[in-house]
This record gives C-alpha cells, sequence and structure tokens, in this order.
C-alpha cells in the first residue's frame, strides 16, 4: 500500500523536483521474473526507479535501516518493510546468504528485484566492478537482467547530503539480457564471473561513467584510511 502511495500520489511532487526522463521501460516484461541492474550514484535512486518503472521492483536495503529502537526505529522498518524492500548484513559471508535467498523467493513468486551490483554507491561518480549475486541468482531463478543506467541524481544528492537539490535526472533501461536457468552445482565461476562484466558493460555503455575494475568498497576503505 506504501508503495502504491508513493508512487501515486508523491509521485507528481518527486517528479517535478527530480524531473526524470525515461528510456527503455517497454524492455521490462509486461509479468515474470526480472532484475533490475542498475549503476549507484546517491541515496535517492532507489526513490528515482520506483517512478521509472511499470512494475513494482524490490529492494534490498542495509540492516541499519531495520534495526532502529523506540517509535522511530519501528516506523522505518514498517515503512521499508511495506514498500518492498528487505534487509541486507553487508559485512559478507554467510550473514548475506539471507538476503540473497529472500530475493530468490521475490524471482521465484515472479516479481521485479533491484539491484545495484557494485554493492555500495560509487565514491566518485565512476563505475565500479560488479559483485557476482546478481548473476548467481539470474543462473539460478532463470530470470533475464535489465541492466539499467541512472544519470544525474549525484548532481542533486552529493555524498553526505541529505536533501537532494531540485534538477533533472534520467533512467535507461536496456535491453534484458536472457539467462537461462542452472542448478547451482552446473554453474561455474567463469559463467557467473562474464554474466556480471556482460551487465556492467552495458551499464557503463548507457550512463557514460568511466569504468574501474576494482569494488567500490576496497576505495572507500583507502579513502577512509587516510582521513
Amino acid at each position: 500500500m506504501n508503495y502504491r502511495f508513493y508512487v501515486k500520489l508523491l509521485g507528481p511532487l518527486a517528479r517535478f523536483w527530480f524531473k526524470p526522463s525515461v528510456e527503455g521501460a517497454e524492455h521490462i516484461p509486461t509479468q515474470g521474473p526480472v532484475i533490475i541492474a542498475s549503476n549507484h550514484l546517491a541515496v535517492i535512486d532507489d526513490g528515482l526507479l520506483p517512478l521509472a518503472s511499470p512494475r513494482m521492483i524490490h529492494f534490498m536495503a542495509k540492516d541499519e535501516y531495520f534495526n532502529g529502537t523506540g517509535l522511530k526505529g519501528r516506523l522505518k522498518k514498517r515503512w521499508f518493510t511495506s514498500v518492498g524492500v528487505f534487509p541486507v548484513d553487508r559485512s559478507g559471508g554467510s550473514k548475506s546468504l539471507g538476503a540473497l535467498e529472500t530475493a530468490r523467493q521475490v524471482l521465484d513468486q515472479g516479481h521485479v528485484f533491484g539491484i545495484h551490483p557494485e554493492g555500495t554507491r560509487s565514491p566518485d561518480g565512476r563505475l565500479y566492478r560488479g559483485h557476482t549475486g546478481m548473476a548467481r541468482l539470474a543462473f539460478e531463478t532463470g530470470s533475464p537482467i535489465i541492466p539499467t543506467a541512472i544519470i544525474g541524481t549525484r548532481e542533486l544528492q552529493r555524498p553526505g547530503k541529505t536533501m537532494p537539490s531540485k534538477g533533472s535526472t534520467k533512467v535507461i533501461f536496456g535491453q534484458p539480457i536472457m539467462v537461462r536457468k542452472e542448478s547451482v552445482n552446473q554453474i561455474t565461476h567463469e559463467e557467473i564471473r562474464q554474466l556480471t562484466d556482460q551487465v556492467m558493460k552495458e551499464i557503463q555503455r548507457m550512463s557514460g561513467q568511466e569504468y574501474v575494475d576494482i569494488y567500490a568498497q576496497v576505495v572507500k576503505k583507502r579513502v577512509a584510511a587516510q582521513q
């Protein structure tokens, strides 16, 4: 209900503020499982994509959004849950498996799952190496991947800025990349990495970002260590 409230009632205000133009929305199938894989430039990205997509998108979000205390914490958890967002422990390893299982269930039920393969916001506006969870989910569920480019959000909401400025943005949904369904033991690491790199290459082509073949988290840790 809150998802529809946001898109239908707050959507006009958000569109007025962000002025999003959309290309390729027709590439999103009208039914069946789909993975929307996009670059990640600002916090507002996950508010912009639902305005551009003809179907509801389910997202992951860092688990801190669900662990708050008091009335504010409960309201925040209720809001994120009601609009199709579920928590992920970003420390990695087995702690992240629960979120991937939830994403798999979303796809198995024929819904749309949205993910940022970089795993975090770009620290400097460039496009970084993609993590392979997206590709693994695609193989395991047989879901097509829609490479998606978000343009302009970083200029409206620089890192550390809470309230975004008014301006223009753009969302480009690329041609679907069809993926055959495979059992876990039939998927090779090379296939998973190749598919991930293929998606990132398409995102880079549409967004025009400079590509950096390292993980964004590595760069953020280096910057933090120098401060």
